[in-house]
């Protein structure tokens, strides 16, 4: 059977946010995940909080749902801090962190700090390098790297992640350059299926073969065995299609398994602004996933 996961977007009051993450527990999710931004275009004149708090805070009210970040980029996280953040709540979490991480979209978050625009190469280079610090960051206790972009020097982390050898990389990937990223750092794999196409369901599915078929051969390249990598399929936020009746969604997600996915993710209900997954839908979303809590 499929996993499944929620996305809680880090909009509402910390109280409100934590009684989600909750609620997804005891419904019996995987793992909640929430966006790691500083501000969201479709929300950005609303409150909005930051990703690493709003877990710290999920991760001591909670004790059985694994919590991450989809996704964390370098659009304004350096590493060393980065690392201490992930390691610290991996130790409040007792081990449930997981962490997701992509290369970083131009936007809000890229032009916060003063950035001068970076092109797809040069964003994709950058993600090469971050990534491979942060890597190295997390399975050592004290790290030197100097780098074009990113250094450490004598950087420590100790005690070290909870998890061994460190808390598991989820990294987001469409392209041939990230999926080589996620086929070398990588202990699952995130897409959100073709970028322009949501609406499409034929040609969402037809994404996310092509996409399957090439982490198959970056995972070869990288010695790696297919089963290697978690494969996570992200639903949009505004992706309504899966939700039309229970049949429609229990065929979307047979679909998804024979494509090869382990875990689906989908944006928790949200009532207020009729963003997410239909608060009806959460029953026969359930049972399909053969849950064993009732929504409540």
């Amino acid at each position: 059977m499929m996993d499944l996961s929620a996305l809680v977007l880090p909009d509402r009051d910390p109280a409100a946010f934590v009684c989600d993450v909750r609620a997804a527990e005891s419904l019996g999710l995987r793992t909640v995940w929430t966006y790691d931004h500083l501000t969201w275009t479709a929300l950005k004149d609303r409150p909005w909080h930051a990703a690493v708090p709003m877990l710290a805070a999920a991760a001591v009210s909670t004790s059985r749902v694994r919590l991450g970040t989809q996704v964390a980029t370098p659009n304004y996280r350096h590493p060393v801090t980065f690392a201490k953040e992930i390691m610290t709540l991996d130790h409040l979490s007792g081990g449930r962190l997981e962490i997701g991480v992509g290369a970083g979209a131009e936007g809000a978050d890229a032009a916060v700090l003063g950035d001068a625009p970076r092109s797809l190469s040069e964003r994709a280079e950058r993600f090469a390098e971050w990534l491979a610090l942060l890597d190295r960051l997390l399975t050592h206790d004290i790290s030197t790297v100097r780098g074009p972009r990113y250094s450490a020097v004598e950087a420590r982390q100790i005690p070290g992640c909870l998890q061994r050898p460190r808390v598991p990389l989820t990294v987001a990937a469409t392209g041939p350059r990230a999926l080589r990223l996620a086929a070398r750092h990588g202990q699952a794999w995130v897409t959100y299926g073709p970028y322009r196409r949501q609406d499409d369901p034929e040609g969402w599915f037809a994404a996310l073969q092509e996409q399957g078929r090439a982490l198959g051969a970056a995972l070869e390249a990288e010695g790696r065995p297919p089963s290697a990598l978690r494969r996570i399929a992200q639903v949009a936020l505004d992706m309504a299609w899966p939700f039309e009746s229970q049949d429609r969604y229990a065929d979307f997600v047979g679909r998804l398994r024979e494509t090869g996915f382990d875990e689906l993710t989908l944006h928790w209900p949200r009532p207020d602004d009729g963003k997410g997954m239909p608060s009806g839908a959460l029953d026969f979303v359930a049972a399909t996933h053969q849950l064993p809590r009732k929504a409540d």
